[in-house]
């Protein structure tokens, strides 16, 4: 059956050859968006592991999901700059099945770590009195763990049944990474059944998350409603307001990408779409905590005030002066 093609063995990430007068520009966009990224992230991180009042499980879970982002971030955008500056935008398959497997594995417990941040945030208001007992540090940490075995187990899944397939003639992929629709549309035996399995599994992921997170709001609206004060509602609300928000729009890109039916004619529509969820959703999720919650900010300006006490500190260090330490240690 192989004898009529060429194997391929090598693939072309094309996505932003399409855009040449504005490789400069996006180069400049995404490392700059990039960079942003990264410091959010790790902010938030050194905010929730400086403050203890923030030693609670809402933001241990937060603190997970920031380092979770982060990394699917790695997988995808240090590439994309380099392909952005690069003529050869070549990448091999085995390249190409490890990008995919960490992008997919970390999207997924993403998805996953969401879904145990609204059980959280139902167990709070459901079981205030049993809360501590319900969700211990050893809890939290056994969710965090089944969140990545699941999700890189659905990952290993998906990427298994791509690169069983043969692969042949084009190998030019209509995409700035290696995404599941664009590289299975160059295979020669994609069947009906592969593309069955793969939805059943991205499936699973998304719908299956995001059911449990929708079920999990269902129970946590029904016991507010019944709240007796107003001041406890709007408290009880404003704790979930910024994990909703989250949940909103990072579920709205990846169900519109993975979810809906595919051709050919879809694949620059669905690249755009990668770009908001690959940059612009990690972008969004630390200003989303941050804007919307008042101990996150308190800690946040205390780390960056830190920061900033720091810098002259090494600055001045080849001649210590006294006032300055008492100052400091004040």
């Amino acid at each position: 059956m192989m004898d009529n093609h060429t194997t391929v063995s090598t693939f072309l990430l094309w996505g932003f050859s399409s855009f040449p007068d504005l490789q400069g520009l996006l180069f400049v966009m995404i490392f700059f968006s990039h960079v942003t990224i990264l410091a959010a992230n790790v902010c938030i991180m050194v905010a929730i592991k400086l403050s203890h009042n923030l030693h609670i499980p809402m933001y241990f879970f937060l603190c997970g999901l920031s380092f979770s982002e982060t990394c699917t971030t790695m997988a995808i955008i240090p590439r994309m700059l380099v392909d952005l500056l690069s003529d050869s935008k070549a990448i091999s398959l085995p390249e190409c099945a490890t990008q995919m497997f960490f992008f997919f594995g970390l999207g997924a417990n993403n998805c996953f770590i969401m879904a145990a941040m609204s059980y959280d945030r139902y167990t709070a208001i459901h079981s205030p009195l049993r809360y501590k007992v319900l969700m211990t540090h050893k809890i939290c940490f056994q969710f965090i763990m089944a969140s990545w075995m699941a999700g890189f187990l659905v990952s290993l899944c998906i990427v298994i049944t791509v690169f069983n397939l043969s692969f042949c003639d084009s190998n030019i992929i209509e995409h700035y990474f290696c995404d599941i629709s664009p590289v299975v549309c160059l295979a020669c035996d994609y069947t009906s059944h592969h593309e069955m399995a793969i939805f059943v599994l991205s499936a699973f992921v998304l719908v299956g998350s995001f059911v449990f997170i929708m079920m999990s709001y269902v129970f946590i609206v029904s016991r507010v409603v019944k709240m007796p004060s107003a001041k406890g509602k709007y408290k009880a609300f404003s704790t979930c307001s910024s994990h909703l928000t989250v949940v909103c729009i990072h579920y709205g890109f990846a169900g519109f990408v993975y979810l809906r039916p595919k051709d050919r004619d879809s694949f620059r529509e669905d690249m755009l779409m990668a770009v908001t969820y690959t940059v612009l959703t990690p972008l969004l999720n630390p200003i989303v905590y941050s804007l919307r919650n008042k101990d996150m900010q308190t800690a946040l300006r205390k780390v960056l005030g830190k920061t900033n006490r720091f810098i002259p500190q090494m600055g001045s260090r080849r001649t210590p002066d006294i006032k300055n330490v008492q100052t400091v240690d004040k």
